[in-house]
This record gives C-alpha cells, structure tokens and sequence, in this order.
C-alpha cells in the first residue's frame, strides 16, 4: 500500500521531530510509533503545546520509513467518522487528531469505537490526539472510554513564557535568523501568548525581513503591526 501524507494545515517543514521544543520523553515514544511499532498511543494536552505539530511529525516520519499512514483531523469528520475511518484500519498507522471535536455524539463514538477494534485485530497502530486525558475526555460510551484509557498515555505540558521563548527561537533559527529577547517580549506583550498565532505571525515577520532586507527586531515587529491595522495593541497586556 502507498504511503499517503496528510493535507498539512501549516507548512510542512516545520511539522518535524528535529523541530519540537520541550517534552523530549514524547518525540522520542512517537519516533517509535513512526518507524512501525504497534499499539495505541493518546497524545493530550492543552492548546498550543504542540499537539498537533507531534502528530504531523508523527505522520510524516511513518510516510517516510515507508509505513502506511494517514493523517487525519476529525474536526472535519463531525457526524460522519464512520465513513471517514472507513478503511483505515488496513494502514500502518493512524493519526487522528482532534479528538475532542467528534466525543458525545453516539454514532461517531460507536464509530470510534469499532475503528479501535478493528485496528487492534488488524495490527493497525493508532495515535489519538486531544485535549484532555481518557479522564478528562467527554465520552459518553464506556466502552470507548475503556479502550483509550488502555492506550499509552503521552502528555505535554502547558506552555509558559520561557517554552515560547524557545520555540519562537527555535523557528526563527530554523529559518536563519536570530530572534532576540527583547523582540519575543514585545511579541508576547502585542500580540498575546496563543502559539499558533504567534508562529502565524514569525511566518508574515520572516517574508518582510526578505522583502526588506531588515533583521526582525523590536522596531520591524511595531512596524509590521502598526501597517496591519492594530497598532502594535493586539491582545495582550500594554
């Protein structure tokens, strides 16, 4: 069977191992995972933590050993997971993201259910991606509850300034430059502390810096967003 990628919901190259910043007990179980080791994995935690940027890496590693993958984001499977699983379960590896979006409605749960089943007796690893822990899941059918709670359990922390510190440095490392101190605070002060708007912004922030020719530094960030109309006074405090 061909391997099939995911349909990236960022850019794809940043969605890898080597570029995950924390928790580094959890890329190294889901390397594993990626590279054909069997069983059930529920990766949890709060938004922003990388969730869904491990479950990429995750699929994209699997993709590339040559394993049988699919990524998938359930939020775009509501009422309909029976159809969207449909399948599935003759992969390599499943990585269901979101899942969170689909608990509390029977059928998609009975769904749910039936997929884990399957895949367990068809040898079929499955990562599941949420929110909360089996604890602190929604679920409704108990039988659903009892098969995520078997599952290993991998679970990121919240982030706090100092993991955005280095994430933001990280990423602006990757794409070749510096990003000092002083510009992440005035990133974390304008424009608040919600990471994937964060790296949405040092994506706009990198293409400018081509454009102009200009580090990105205190006074390109207050420009940058004083042009896109907010004045530099987004949502976080002055």
């Amino acid at each position: 069977m061909t391997p099939q990628l995911p349909l990236a919901l960022r850019p794809a190259p940043d969605f890898r191992f080597e570029t995950f910043v924390g928790a580094p007990e959890v890329p190294a179980r889901l390397r594993a995972m990626a590279a054909g080791e069997p069983g059930f994995v529920l990766l949890s935690g709060p938004e922003g933590s990388g969730k869904t940027h491990l479950a990429i890496a995750t699929a994209q590693a699997a993709a590339a050993a040559g394993l049988a993958v699919q990524y998938v984001p359930l939020v775009r499977l509501q009422g309909r997971v029976e159809q969207g699983l449909a399948g599935l379960d003759r992969l390599g590896l499943a990585v269901l993201d979101g899942l969170d979006a689909v608990l509390g409605a029977r059928a998609d749960e009975v769904a749910l259910f039936d997929f884990h089943n399957r895949c367990q007796a068809a040898g079929c690893a499955v990562l599941y991606v949420a929110r909360q822990t089996p604890a602190g899941l929604a679920v409704d059918l108990p039988d659903l509850r009892s098969r995520l709670g078997q599952c290993i359990q991998l679970t990121l922390p919240r982030s706090d300034d100092a993991l955005r510190t280095a994430i933001l440095q990280r990423k602006a490392q990757d794409r070749g430059w510096v990003l000092d101190e002083a510009a992440v605070g005035y990133l974390l002060r304008r424009v608040g502390r919600d990471m994937a708007s964060l790296v949405a912004l040092l994506e706009q922030l990198d293409r400018v810096s081509l454009a102009e020719q200009r580090r990105v530094t205190v006074p390109l960030i207050r420009a940058f967003l004083q042009q896109a109309g907010d004045g530099g006074e987004a949502t976080g405090a002055p």
